[in-house]
């Protein structure tokens, strides 16, 4: 009987997930909940089912500022996961963390076949390359703003929806007329910083920083009190005194009254698309972000959010393979391709587009090209290859409280920015100093 039990019990253990021991574990860190939540645990599970060498664990963390303090916090504990995601703000101080990350490209090309770094699209590869050109984190989840616009708010409000919006001369037009036709939120926005004055100043071609936006050196200084900046500023702090423009929140706190139909346009994330398909109720379409007619060179080009993926030191060989397997997998086409079809964020690849519109989605789909062409419309200039700044994400913070004084009417935007700069320049300053 007991060498019957014993046997039995070894049958079983090597049925049970025990015998997977022999894979080796690669541990993923990310800030995703939700339709996007279900979409990467999507990918690990497909991930995991191709292959049976490594197994991904992944692991919600927070918000993006949650996902990246838990990191540095796990690695100063010894107990930092293999790959973890970063949004764009965090992209200097990853890159300042000396002996704490591992150059992607690096792993990638380990962990089997030729890495074509140049197959990547240039204005998202850019955003986290080294000035030798070497990816040193892998562009994820990767978006750029455009407006959204609530078909059914605009008819009505008597407004008629196909009315040209390309420029904010247009939409101050299509927003004074919703609000006389009873429209209670003509405007919001997300993440107001990235769009309004990041994303702005790359789109009209004017810097946001000195140094070409961070990426020449850490001794630079905030711009973002620039003429063209404080003129749209001012213009939407008067939308908002006139109850045009509603301020919802910092983040994306706007996106649950948009997909409600609370909303007519709204300024947001091209990834906006996974949740306003899914929960709208009403006709809605995309359109390029707006810009200011005979303002800077726009429209230039856009800058992307989102974030990357960064791979931690302090790991053994075979891990990092496994973490190169499963960043090479997710960047590959099929892969990226179908990420760009459910989510809306931009396929980092060209190939991955190309694949898309062959397939005939953007033709299904009209408008979800849009982030693409405006990413790719033109060349990256110096204004708009991206940001590079240390402590950007405590600057971003500065920034937020600053526009809420003007939405609030208590400041002028020249004095908001004024002081934005002043606040921000001198953490620009501790970073610099503690990084040379």
């Amino acid at each position: 009987m007991k060498n019957s039990l014993i046997g039995a019990l070894a049958l079983s253990t090597m049925l049970t997930p025990i015998a997977a021991s022999a894979q080796t574990e690669v541990q993923f860190w990310h800030a995703f909940t939700g339709r996007l939540g279900e979409l990467v645990a999507a990918q690990v599970e497909e991930f995991n089912a191709s292959q049976s060498d490594y197994v991904v664990v992944q692991s919600h963390k927070g918000n993006y500022s949650e996902t990246l303090n838990a990191g540095i916090a796990a690695f100063r504990a010894g107990e930092q996961p293999h790959i973890l995601m970063v949004f764009e703000v965090g992209t200097a101080t990853m890159m300042a963390a000396k002996g704490a990350v591992r150059p992607a490209h690096e792993i990638m090309a380990a962990a089997g076949g030729a890495l074509d770094q140049d197959s990547y699209i240039g204005a998202v590869k850019g955003y986290y390359t080294s000035t030798e050109g070497d990816m040193l984190s892998l562009p994820f989840n990767a978006s750029t703003p455009v407006l959204w616009v609530n078909r059914d708010a605009m008819q009505a409000a008597g407004v008629d929806p196909d009315t040209d919006l390309s420029t904010w001369q247009n939409v101050d037009a299509a927003l004074t007329a919703l609000k006389a036709g009873g429209e209670e939120c003509p405007l919001v926005t997300a993440w107001q910083s990235w769009i309004h004055l990041e994303n702005f100043s790359a789109y009209h071609d004017v810097p946001f920083a000195s140094k070409d936006n961070g990426f020449a050196g850490t001794d630079t200084e905030l711009m973002l009190n620039g003429e063209a900046q404080v003129a749209h500023l001012t213009a939407m702090g008067q939308w908002a005194q006139d109850g045009k423009f509603i301020y919802t929140g910092r983040r994306n706190e706007g996106g649950a009254n948009f997909r409600s139909g609370d909303c007519a346009l709204f300024t947001e994330s091209s990834a906006g698309y996974a949740g306003i398909s899914s929960e709208a109720e009403f006709d809605f379409e995309v359109r390029p972000l707006p810009y200011w007619e005979g303002v800077g060179n726009a429209p230039q080009n856009t800058i992307i959010g989102g974030a990357s993926l960064w791979v931690m030191e302090g790991h053994d060989d075979a891990e990092y393979k496994g973490a190169g397997a499963f960043l090479n997998y997710l960047s590959s086409s099929a892969v990226q391709a179908k990420w760009h079809q459910d989510t809306g964020y931009l396929p980092i690849t060209a190939e991955a587009s190309e694949a898309t519109k062959a397939a005939g989605f953007y033709e299904a789909n009209p408008g979800t090209d849009i982030a693409v062409i405006q990413m790719t419309a033109n060349d990256t200039t110096a204004n708009s290859n991206g940001l590079r700044l240390g402590s950007f994400d405590q600057i971003r913070g500065i920034i937020d409280e600053e526009l809420e004084a003007i939405w609030a009417g208590d400041k002028s935007a020249q004095e908001a920015m004024d002081s934005a700069k002043e606040r921000g320049d001198a953490l620009l300053r501790r970073f610099e100093a503690a990084n040379r």
